[in-house]
């Protein structure tokens, strides 16, 4: 296997600590050359051995182990990534102060790379003014940190705050490590973007419903690149059955109406909205309350439908924000372009990404291929290839969409 570049993991103080083995498993089976930097107290969960075991590489805390090799500053001058899981309160209020209290401070001092923290806290030592001030700080010197998770904590607990699963941390650091140098710009950073994914049902009677083909991934690849490049990332998400992206506030929507009500709320302080999801154009005027049954010798009564609100129009007219960037989504199965221009003339959006569907293209695939329209007049094709590369052209051009 062609070695990877050198990630340096490091481990924070907090029971989350046995997670980040899993993590280290991942970095190191994809083939990266991992160096696990631990704090003191993060061997009281996971000890030296178990590191060392599972990274084929020495373990150390403290600056005064192998002072010969300099590790203090060689450690952060050679990794290509950082990535600190669990990120405690403890281990982010010292990096915001720019402390060198341990060896792990010190590689954080000396990095030139991106680095990526992932906190895992109660949800009281999360939510106080301190993390969230040193949160915000280390997001304006250009890290991304990784949103916790909500879900159960130590002992009864529950609330956000739980490290998020490692694979989705893994994939972060994989966009991360995949963007390169460019990955030091987090362009997304400060921003809060929007993103609806999947597609909406509605309801005939209490088993049946009108849907479309919708997996929503792409508008997932659209969240995980949005985290990695910086941002805070609410996901709307339509009937999808994708596990939620790491970082990503996820609401969970099934009609269009109900799409329509949490989008709205979200965007009254986004920076920019992308609707990705499928959102059906009609919905059946009555809802059955009963599983409307089949009646031998009888054709089914027609069933009456009217029109859904216009979300992607509505949006572009609402802009709560100055400067908000709306970027709507076209599948077309003929006159892709012709069509892609009317709907955005039509929706008043500033980006329209459109794409062609139907056997077997877009729909539940891994790839995609678009074409990113302007209400400028410009363009941009975007080749076939995995739905992550649209995804991070898409976010290139609502950044030079804003404002200066």
């Amino acid at each position: 296997m062609e070695q990877q570049p050198r990630v340096v993991l490091g481990v924070g103080g907090g029971i989350a600590a046995y997670k980040a083995c899993e993590l280290l498993r991942r970095l190191t089976e994809s083939g990266h050359e991992v160096r696990v930097v631990p704090t003191a107290s993060a061997l009281h969960f996971v000890g030296a051995a178990t590191w060392s075991a599972l990274s084929g590489a020495p373990v150390a805390t403290e600056v005064w182990d192998d002072v010969h090799e300099v590790p203090h500053v060689r450690i952060g001058q050679r990794a290509a990534l950082v990535v600190i899981a669990p990120a405690t309160a403890d281990v982010l209020a010292r990096a915001a102060g720019g402390r060198a209290d341990d060896l792990l401070t010190n590689v954080l001092l000396t990095a030139r790379c991106p680095v990526v923290f992932a906190p895992a806290m109660h949800t009281e030592m999360w939510e106080p003014p301190a993390p969230q001030e040193n949160v915000a700080t280390l997001r304006r010197r250009g890290c991304v940190v990784v949103e916790p998770a909500v879900g159960r904590l130590t002992g009864v607990d529950t609330g956000k705050g739980r490290l998020p699963d490692p694979e989705a941390l893994f994939e972060i650091c994989r966009r991360v490590l995949d963007r390169g140098p460019r990955a030091l710009d987090t362009d997304l950073a400060g921003r809060h973007v929007v993103i609806s994914a999947g597609g909406t049902r509605e309801p005939l009677d209490p088993v049946r419903y009108l849907g479309n083909r919708s997996s929503g991934k792409q508008g997932y690849a659209l969240a995980r690149t949005a985290v990695a490049r910086g941002a805070r990332v609410t996901l709307v998400a339509a009937n999808t059955a994708l596990p939620d992206p790491a970082g990503a506030d996820v609401v969970r929507v099934g009609t269009a109406e109900e799409l329509r009500g949490a989008v709205l709320k979200a965007a009254a302080d986004a920076d920019a909205v992308v609707m990705a999801a499928a959102v059906a154009d009609f919905r059946p005027a009555a809802r059955a309350g009963q599983k409307i049954k089949k009646r031998d010798g009888q054709d089914p009564e027609p069933v009456a439908l009217v029109r859904n609100p216009d979300v992607l129009a509505e949006l572009s007219a609402a802009r709560p924000v100055p400067g908000q960037i709306v970027v709507g989504f076209a599948a077309e199965t003929e006159n892709v372009l012709a069509n892609g221009r009317a709907k955005l003339a039509r929706k008043g959006c500033d980006l329209l990404v459109v794409n062609q569907v139907g056997d077997g293209l877009a729909f539940g695939t891994e790839e995609n291929e678009a074409v990113i329209i302007e209400a400028a007049g410009g363009e941009t094709a975007v080749p076939h290839g995995p739905k992550e590369a649209l995804a991070d052209r898409v976010w290139d051009a609502v950044v030079r969409h804003w404002p200066v």
